[in-house]
């Protein structure tokens, strides 16, 4: 949760009417007094209150600067969102912020390894912000402050973005591609934690996944969505292969699939185990680890192509989802004719033994 919540007076629908006339008045003073007032009220207002506030906060996002209150509002907006606001009415304003954070971040390690300079990119804190840094950048001042500040609080979308693409399958379509390459690229260079922001914006929504047998020499259809990590999709593909007696193994408990599937959040840490069943193959042979994605898995002539095998060896893991918010989908479409099966078999590694 991005914010806790106290029980106070509901005083949000004044606020947030207060700070949308200063920002409309260009008034700086009055601006940073409601944008105060509204961060201290945001916290004690009711449901109701949240949802009417969600989409009027967020549609101030452009309005501000692009870094400090920027991000601090979204998670505002983030916040209203967890609690009540439309996550689709909130999304834009939100998601382009993360956006432009990141290509900026992306343009700041650019520039300041431009020169062949051997220096390691610094860590995002402010304080490397200096008459040095910004002429090392270069451009002219305002620009390469943006560039430096993106770099500095590209981690802060992270909670306000997840809070509308955890809770809404169209946001997930409408943005998720096009921002993820410049978060994967960002979180790369290794200076910041944005796992759970690619994970979130590389989940696969109503996704067919083709999934080969090796044991068994038979081959499935499954329709997978809002998956956070190959562990759920791992104990749903037990499910529903195991669990439908399509293939031999220990079915997952009761309890894991629930977890992995339930349209209420998790509420707390469980203590459920999850056993694996499979070993998850790509087409090649490598692994597909646990710790991965659904999205790791490759494309083989426009499917995604997965091949299960023996486990090597026991692995076991607690059965929460990634994402609490996002149950997971897995659903057998069809079972593979055995010519079907055999073609699919001759593109992977382990087509000669068919």
């Amino acid at each position: 949760m991005i914010f806790k919540r106290k029980q106070k007076g509901a005083r949000l629908a004044a606020a947030v009417s207060e700070l949308e006339d200063a920002v409309a008045a260009r008034d700086g003073d009055r601006t940073g007094r409601a944008f105060t007032a509204m961060m201290r009220d945001v916290q004690s207002a009711s449901d109701a209150e949240l949802m009417s506030a969600g989409p009027r906060l967020a549609a101030l996002l452009p309005a501000f600067p692009p870094t400090g209150p920027r991000p601090t509002l979204a998670m505002a907006v983030g916040f209203c969102v967890e609690r009540a606001a439309d996550p689709a009415a909130c999304a834009e304003p939100i998601l382009s912020g993360v956006h432009k954070d990141l290509l900026d971040a992306l343009e700041f390690a650019r520039r300041w390894t431009a020169g062949g300079a051997e220096d390691e990119l610094p860590e995002p804190d402010e304080k490397i912000i200096d008459d040095a840094l910004l002429a090392r950048l270069g451009g002219d001042a305002d620009e390469a402050t943006r560039l430096a500040l993106a770099w500095c609080s590209a981690e802060e979308w992270q909670p306000p973005a997840l809070a509308v693409l955890c809770r809404s399958a169209e946001v997930r379509h409408r943005y998720a591609s096009e921002i993820l390459p410049a978060c994967r690229d960002l979180e790369a260079l290794e200076r910041h934690d944005l796992k759970c922001l690619t994970y979130a914006l590389a989940v696969l929504d109503d996704e067919p996944l083709l999934v080969l047998h090796g044991p068994t020499r038979t081959g499935f259809e499954v329709r997978i969505g809002g998956i956070g990590d190959n562990f759920q999709l791992h104990t749903l593909l037990a499910h529903v292969l195991v669990g439908g007696g399509h293939v031999p193994g220990t079915r997952p408990s009761a309890e894991s699939v629930r977890l992995a599937t339930d349209p209420e959040p998790a509420r707390g840490r469980s203590e459920t185990v999850a056993t694996g069943t499979f070993e998850l193959l790509a087409p090649d042979g490598a692994r597909i680890w646990n710790e991965g994605l659904p999205d790791d898995i490759p494309v083989v002539e426009g499917r995604r192509l997965l091949v299960l095998d023996e486990p090597m060896y026991e692995r076991s893991w607690n059965a929460d989802r990634f994402f609490p918010h996002l149950p997971g989908t897995a659903v057998l479409t069809r079972v593979l004719t055995t010519d079907e099966t055999r073609t699919w078999f001759a593109r992977t590694s382990a087509g000669s033994n068919a």
